[in-house]
């Protein structure tokens, strides 16, 4: 099982599960939490979906291994929903979405709350957009949200740059809204969605989806200006050298590139 899946008050808890693999996401996982986001926008219980993950990491973003079979293996067979699946999810989520990042966020650990409505964060936790160290584009629509999230220069830097990002430049920036200790993070996450989960559905939907509306065309022409660049990347050299370093454990050289 690669997610688990709680109840209470009317708040359902994604719970990302691959600690071992730092909750990176493989064709499972991408296919499990959007399903879990279909299931829980139709379910008339569930008023507040809150994401989070197990160990030490948040999600480290795309499973490389997996990718690089991706890239490399024109017989691998891809999930149902995939990536793009999910975003799709996230994108028609309309109730309220509330992140607890707990760790380490890499590429969809980070992008992921340009969709959360409420996000916070542990403060030992750290972010990055590694789309440039790995050769290729960036993803689900980050370069329309991220900018307007936390201001073009700041958006710029995470972008372009791969560096990492601490709790508080995050809270500085506006990425997340509350960082707490690592042991109050759940718990703050929880309350704050069982406030919002007390509410009648129907008004934080009316809210949400009327928030949402002027973005979705922004949204819309984002995925797939970064999906064209995405497509032409991934498998070049940049990204082969990217994933091909990974495998191999050492630092990736793009001299000349």
């Amino acid at each position: 099982m690669t997610l688990l899946i709680t109840d209470e008050a009317r708040v359902r808890t994604l719970t990302l599960d691959r600690p071992d693999a730092l909750n990176a996401f493989n064709e499972e996982l991408y296919d499990a939490l959007a399903d879990a986001l279909i299931d829980a926008a139709a379910d008339p219980a569930v008023a507040v979906v809150l994401l989070t993950g197990t160990g030490r990491a948040f999600s480290a973003g795309t499973d490389l291994l997996e990718m690089h079979r991706i890239a490399t293996d024109p017989t691998f067979q891809r999930g149902r929903h995939g990536f793009p699946g999910l975003i799709d999810a996230l994108e028609a989520f309309d109730k309220p979405l509330v992140c607890a990042v707990n760790g380490l966020g890499l590429g969809i650990g980070t992008t992921v709350l340009g969709f959360a409505d409420l996000a916070f964060m542990s403060s030992t936790a750290r972010l990055k957009c590694p789309f440039t160290s790995l050769g290729v584009a960036p993803e689900a629509a980050s370069s329309y949200l991220l900018p307007r999230l936390v201001g073009r220069q700041d958006a710029a830097w995470m972008l372009l740059s791969a560096e990492w990002v601490s709790a508080q430049e995050a809270l500085r920036m506006g990425l997340v809204w509350r960082v707490c200790e690592p042991d109050d993070l759940l718990a703050e996450a929880h309350r704050h969605a069982a406030v919002l989960a007390s509410r009648p559905i129907s008004s934080l939907v009316a809210v949400k989806r009327t928030m949402l509306a002027p973005l979705r065309d922004g949204i819309a022409a984002a995925r797939e200006l970064e999906n064209a660049a995405f497509a032409e990347l991934m498998g070049g050299p940049a990204n082969l050298e990217a994933l091909t370093a990974f495998a191999e454990g050492r630092e990736a050289d793009f001299t000349g590139m």
